[in-house]
């Protein structure tokens, strides 16, 4: 599994509850824009509509070796799951108040491109700061057992 991209700051702004991996539809030159690192993931989400789920906001670069018919950074990327799965998140989402949010995109075994998903609930500026003081704790921690060795 050789990682493209991971989407930090959805670790920080969110609560993750649950994980999915979903197939996406992607055209030549953005695949091999993925290969080359031109992918960001920043201010992308996943919502469903007319029953199909959608990555969007998703910035893929253009391939610079490619020609007129380069894709569009931003256009809306089909992802691909079963049906039943979609449902299911279309029903949380609507019913909870929840998010799905990529957090990152990655080629599997067979060289297929992959986005796991995210179902999230949005943090409150109180737990992003506890986030922070535990996890400058635990260096700490780290720290002061690793001097003691």
């Amino acid at each position: 599994m050789k990682n493209i991209i991971q989407n930090k700051k959805a670790r920080h702004d969110y609560a993750v509850l649950e994980h999915f991996e979903a197939g996406i539809e992607l055209t030549g030159t953005e695949v091999k824009s993925c290969r080359a690192g031109g992918v960001s993931l920043t201010d992308a989400y996943a919502a469903v509509q007319d029953g199909q789920l959608l990555l969007q906001s998703a910035h893929i670069a253009p391939y610079e070796q490619g020609n007129r018919n380069n894709h569009q950074p931003r256009r809306t990327r089909r992802l691909l799951m079963h049906k039943r799965e979609i449902l299911r998140l279309k029903k949380s989402v609507e019913s909870k108040g929840l998010t799905l949010v990529p957090l990152s995109m990655y080629f599997n075994d067979k060289g297929k491109v992959k986005v796991e998903l995210a179902l999230c609930r949005g943090k409150n500026v109180h737990d992003k700061r506890e986030a922070i003081k535990k996890r400058t704790d635990d260096r700490e921690i780290r720290r002061v057992i690793s001097a003691r060795r």
